[in-house]
């Protein structure tokens, strides 16, 4: 009697299993997705998954999330994410969801056909404030004695931190802020013949958090080398006007000198060739005889055309 009752009850209990199955139609039950964890780094929030392995059937997963006010203000509502409703990949990229430095619950369930798995919750709730921050890449170069920095573009929420030193003993650090990154940032204006050195730290207003700074990067003026073209073009410039100028000198004392100091040339009949005193006796004799005349105007005009 007692072995009946027994056979009875397990046997009602199968049927009672069986119901549910009787009526869906369904033959085994969608797992739902495991192992749920968020990879977060410079304020890029990753929820990622086991997936759901389904022989021959591609599985699909949806994702909803739930903040502070929904919780407290809505009456814990769940709101489908942004970008993952029905995604195939086992990720869903949750960084336009978390848009606020409170916890956040992240649930995702598997679909395939008409068949959805229960949800899963992630574990912990996920605050952005755990993100990790990360050093800014960054590139140093020089512009004539310029120093220049480049940093690497992280999103509208990063500031960067730079500090920057003349690499000496004794030498003074300073900070300088930089708003936003990929634009170059003159620092400091170098001396020929020194060195310098920089590093840089990323900076969220959002969650008031600094990441470690980056690894020391130097670089050294040398001096602005003459290119050689340059060089040639001084030398024959140079050359130039070692020859040039004398010569124009030159040109210039000759020039002034028949200007100011004619060099007359007599021609023969002029030229004296006897003594000055027979000269002025014969002057002398000569003047005795001789008798003075006034031509008139019209008698000298007939001499000049004749």
């Amino acid at each position: 009697m007692v072995l009946e009752e027994v056979w009875t009850s397990r046997f009602m209990w199968f049927v009672y299993a069986l119901i549910p199955c009787l009526c869906t139609g369904e033959v085994a039950v969608l797992p739902a997705p495991q192992n749920l964890s968020v990879l977060s780094t410079n304020m890029k929030h990753l929820l990622v998954w086991s997936p759901v392995i389904v022989p021959g059937e591609t599985v699909c997963y949806s994702v909803e999330y739930q903040g502070e006010y929904e919780s407290l203000y809505m009456s814990h509502i769940w709101i489908p994410s942004s970008w993952c409703s029905l995604t195939e990949g086992p990720e869903c990229d949750v960084t336009d969801d978390i848009t606020a430095t409170v916890p956040y619950s992240l649930r995702v369930r598997a679909t395939l056909g008409s068949q959805t798995s229960a949800w899963s919750i992630l574990k912990h709730p996920f605050n952005r404030n755990s993100t990790i921050l990360t050093p800014p890449g960054m590139e140093i170069t020089k512009d004539g004695l310029h120093l220049v920095i480049k940093l690497e573009d992280l999103g509208p929420q990063f500031e960067f931190l730079v500090a920057y030193w003349r690499r000496e003993p004794g030498a003074e650090e300073r900070v300088k802020m930089v708003r936003s990154g990929s634009i170059p940032v003159h620092l400091e204006t170098m001396e020929p013949w020194a060195a310098y050195c920089v590093k840089a730290q990323t900076f969220v207003k959002a969650i008031g958090r600094y990441s470690a700074f980056s690894q020391t990067e130097c670089v050294e003026v040398q001096g602005e080398a003459i290119p050689l073209a340059l060089a040639l073009f001084a030398f024959v410039g140079f050359m130039l006007i070692l020859v040039v100028v004398p010569l124009f000198i030159w040109k210039m004392g000759r020039l002034l000198q028949y200007s100011c100091c004619p060099v007359v040339v007599l021609p023969d009949t002029l030229k004296i060739t006897n003594s000055p005193q027979k000269l002025i006796s014969c002057g002398r004799e000569e003047v005795h005889p001789c008798t003075m005349a006034v031509m008139s105007s019209e008698e000298i005009f007939r001499v000049w055309i004749s």
